[in-house]
């Protein structure tokens, strides 16, 4: 935390290298959550642009108190639920393959990624409040304390929308199971 604050200062002094230190630190994160709030490769792109110009611009409000991934993780839920309210819906289309291939049957692949689409359309179908929430807290390994902070919402708000995020993801899984994957993986035994 204090080397960003210390390449927020080089900013401020106008070594514009400092920034692009800060940009290559946390791309990769960033873009991480943004796919995973979008469900789509060139939304998360566009909005990790997005966010790291407008923390640019806005520098000079960044406190030093903060950590900055959750600063940047505050500006990309804003910009998320921004796009959300002007109807900007972002696809329940599954995520692009992302994982390593590891060594499996065709069969063993097929249904990992039938799961990962299944989970991800769950997920897509959260409310753009719930979703963040459940991501942070799942995907980006952030305490209830950093969520609040970051959203702008109180430890107990956030426990509530984790809560009823894993509520739905969990109702709705159980229905999606007790379907056609059910009796394969019955068969499967």
């Amino acid at each position: 935390m204090q080397d960003d604050w210390l390449l927020i200062q080089q900013v401020h002094d106008g070594n514009q290298e400092a920034y692009a230190h800060l940009v290559e630190k946390y791309k990769d994160k960033l873009y991480s959550f943004l796919y995973r709030m979008t469900g789509q490769s060139q939304d998360a792109q566009d909005l990790t642009q997005e966010v790291f110009l407008k923390a640019y611009c806005s520098l000079d409000k960044y406190k030093p108190t903060d950590a900055f991934l959750a600063w940047l993780y505050r500006i990309a839920s804003n910009l998320c639920v921004d796009a959300w309210r002007k109807n900007k819906r972002y696809s329940s289309a599954p995520l692009e393959e992302t994982l390593l291939i590891e060594p499996q049957t065709p069969e063993q692949v097929y249904l990992k990624k039938e799961n990962q689409d299944v989970l991800q359309a769950h997920i897509m179908a959260l409310g753009e409040d719930y979703r963040a929430a459940f991501l942070l807290k799942y995907m980006e390994q952030l305490s209830y304390k950093e969520i609040g902070d970051i959203l702008q919402l109180p430890i107990t708000t956030v426990q509530m929308r984790i809560h009823h995020a894993k509520r739905k993801l969990r109702t709705g899984l159980a229905q999606e199971m007790s379907g056609g994957a059910a009796i394969y993986e019955m068969l499967q035994s």
